[in-house]
């Protein structure tokens, strides 16, 4: 295989505020040239109740400022390995909107909804957007994640296309081991109109297994889907599709051709370089394997080409780190990520380069659409053999003007990441992030933790206290403090002895006038008798 000869760059940056809101499966979006942050880890707070924030990104700084939405826009949730891609509408200010389907809430809960996203005032000081919900009839989607969404054109008009993902077993067949188990989507093709909000579904014999976390790239009529994982055979196939979308007055018609050439890989990041031209970076190749193998891939007429290039001068870190993430910043760049130091006191913290492959500026309105897909499992949260997530992005994310936006201040506010779920909790804690398999049937992808109340108070895992479920449910429902193991005599030792209440006495009963009065009747005549004898 011929290798091309661009130079790739390597250059690390820092995050200056608001890290531990950038987690794997958060979303990026272009909008004029500005880049924003959608995703974020748990739910928005008080500082910025939208959870969308502009990225600003200055000599190898980046900065959250916050965004806001209009009365009139929906509400958007921070939503978490969704698919989404760049929809251009026929009018000026309908230029630049995007779709989002699908993806994680900060509860677990997997989204089926579809929303589009517009900017209506953009001032140097505020940034309003407005989402609305589409509402859809037909062969509606189920709720997924790690799946790709297109836009294609035919014959004047315009489809989405929706295709691979996960999501959880049927409730039906839903039990306590299995609560949150999940499984590929069948593999349908969903053509989505937006214009009446129609749905339908198309069986393709060619597409036989589910696929996720694959590469989707689209091109007037035609997509192309690369790669991606099957987690029902876990395996990563060679898998190159090209599928036709044909749209004329009647029904559309939509046809699949098995390409040879293709490429394993799963989580792979994609950016273009030029009006046919694209860059696949990163990914993994099989299980617990990253790919450190650059492709460029060159689309012509209704062909593809898919060819290897010199690597960038990876950095040790990046060598030897089990799992990594990243996105498309538009213009040959891509935003990689891999975990943080396990030693650092924020142990869900990240390290992010900028890797820059090349590439001309390309016109706008000819650029192809990207859409990639990693897997399900924060980097901090998976076993190594788990893909990454990916930040979906798709923007230039270095020219900032904007220094009067006020930033984000997360000072005041409780850092849930301040304490990690991998901590050494106690003295015979053995949870290991590379180890660890889900315990308690409300466990997903990290371990349960209860919060000690002993001093400053500390937080320890569940499974490390021997709690079973049923206490661990009774305690977090319950209004009771809780000691660790390790604690628990010494609060015993402090705590106050009950206050034993005194014994009340009855009252005596007052005896019946008449009664009394015979008592007293017989001691005044004898006390008369004595004092006048």
């Amino acid at each position: 295989m011929t290798q091309t000869s661009d130079i790739m760059s390597l250059q690390m940056i820092s995050v200056i505020n608001n890290s531990s809101l950038i987690q794997p499966g958060f979303s990026l979006l272009n909008f004029g040239g500005r880049v924003f942050f959608f995703g974020q880890k748990g739910w928005p707070k008080r500082s910025c109740p939208t959870g969308v924030f502009l990225l600003d990104l200055k000599k190898n700084e980046l900065k959250l400022k916050p965004a806001f939405f209009s009365k009139e826009s929906c509400y958007l949730p921070p939503l978490r390995y969704p698919a989404l891609c760049v929809l251009n509408g026929k009018t000026e200010s309908e230029k630049c909107q995007y779709v989002i389907h699908g993806g994680k809430t900060p509860n677990n809960e997997l989204s089926d909804k579809i929303y589009v996203l517009d900017m209506v005032c953009k001032t140097s000081k505020k940034i309003t957007f407005i989402c609305t919900e589409k509402e859809l009839v037909g062969d509606v989607p189920e709720a997924r994640y790690g799946h790709t969404i297109n836009i294609v054109h035919s014959r004047g008009k315009s489809m989405s296309v929706i295709f691979g993902g996960r999501s959880y077993i049927p409730l039906g067949q839903r039990t306590t081991e299995k609560w949150n188990s999940v499984v590929d989507c069948m593999p349908h093709v969903f053509l989505v109109d937006f214009e009446f909000g129609c749905c339908t579904s198309y069986i393709l014999p060619e597409l036989q297994d589910g696929l996720s976390f694959h590469v989707s790239i689209a091109r007037n009529d035609t997509i192309y889907i690369l790669g991606g994982h099957s987690l029902e055979n876990n395996i990563r196939p060679p898998n190159l599709y090209r599928l036709k979308i044909d749209l004329p007055l009647g029904s559309p018609a939509v046809s699949c051709t098995v390409l040879p050439g293709g490429i394993s890989v799963s989580s792979a990041l994609v950016t273009q370089t030029g009006d046919k031209e694209f860059v696949i970076v990163g990914g993994y190749q099989c299980d617990n394997q990253k790919r450190l193998v650059c492709n460029t891939v060159t689309l012509e007429d209704n062909n593809i080409k898919i060819i290897e290039r010199e690597t960038p001068d990876w950095t040790p870190d990046i060598k030897h780190c089990k799992i990594w993430f990243g996105s498309d910043m538009s213009n040959g760049s891509i935003l990689l990520g891999i975990p943080g130091d396990n030693r650092q006191l924020i142990s869900d913290a990240n390290y992010f380069y900028i890797l820059r492959c090349g590439g001309e500026k390309e016109d706008e309105e000819e650029a192809a659409q990207i859409c990639s897909q990693t897997s399900t499992e924060d980097p901090g949260d998976s076993t190594p053999f788990e893909d990454s997530e990916e930040f979906c992005f798709s923007a230039e994310a270095n020219r900032f003007d904007d220094d009067d936006i006020d930033t984000y201040n997360e000072d005041d506010e409780e850092d849930e990441s301040e304490t990690g779920y991998w901590i050494t909790c106690s003295a015979n804690c053995d949870i290991d992030i590379n180890t660890w398999v889900p315990f308690y049937s409300t466990e997903l992808n990290k371990p349960a933790m209860i919060y000690c109340s002993n001093g400053d108070g500390h937080w320890v895992h569940a499974q490390c206290m021997d709690l079973s479920e049923g206490m661990l449910i009774h305690l977090s429902e319950a209004n009771v403090k809780y000691f660790c193991n390790e604690h628990v005599d010494l609060a015993r030792g402090l705590q106050t002895p009950k206050k034993v209440l005194p014994v009340k006495k009855q009252p005596m009963k007052p005896l019946h006038r008449k009664t009394s009065m015979k008592i007293a009747t017989p001691l005044k005549k004898s006390f008369l008798r004595r004092l006048f004898e």
